[in-house]
């Protein structure tokens, strides 16, 4: 799905990077690994990280996901990495929502990749405002490595949206019965 967003993106005129891909699958419990950034060049796993979710977006497992400002929830969809700032999190990276109604106020809600003490390995992990947070010992080494335009697929096995998806497409529909889901 990631590959056929980025081809989709490409073809539509939009500057991306085309050496990195990250992935975030939301069905997939907190406590494990669910956050992978891929090298597309060397044909490697450069992290494989677990990824806190938003605070209204579910406990151990990401269940709500909302594209409005203050849910404290994380959104779905294909995104592309923007520019860093220094914040209170340290070195943070801004995402750009790239499908509209689904995630395209992502700047606006300030959702974006920054370390969180809360997330650690092997454990159930905290709770963000909606925005990806990784561990403080990978942050800025992750962050520095897909900066700039790469694509970001953070998926859930939800169907409206796997379906609505210009990016994505219906191709890739899940047979999987997925997780029941309440979208704001």
């Amino acid at each position: 799905m990631a590959l056929t967003a980025l081809k989709r993106l490409q073809a539509a005129g939009a500057v991306v990077r085309t050496d990195r891909l990250m992935v975030i699958d939301y069905a997939k419990p907190s406590s494990e690994p669910r956050l992978w950034v891929f090298d597309l060049d060397s044909k490697q796993v450069l992290f494989e990280e677990p990824v806190a979710h938003g605070k209204n977006s579910g406990g151990e497992r990401c269940v709500r996901f909302s594209n409005e400002p203050g849910s404290l929830m994380s959104s779905l969809g294909v995104f592309l990495t923007a520019d860093t700032y220094v914040g209170k999190h340290g070195l943070s990276l801004r995402l750009r929502g790239m499908e509209k109604g689904i995630n395209d106020l992502s700047m606006e809600r300030d959702i974006v990749i920054h370390a969180a003490s809360y997330v650690r390995r092997g454990q159930s992990i905290g709770r963000s405002w909606g925005c990806p947070a990784v561990r403080p010992e990978i942050s800025r080494a992750l962050i520095e490595s897909v900066r700039g335009g790469a694509l970001l697929l953070s998926y859930y096995p939800e169907q409206s949206w796997l379906q609505e998806s210009s990016l994505t497409g219906t191709a890739f529909l899940n047979a999987a019965t997925p997780q029941p889901l309440k979208r704001h």
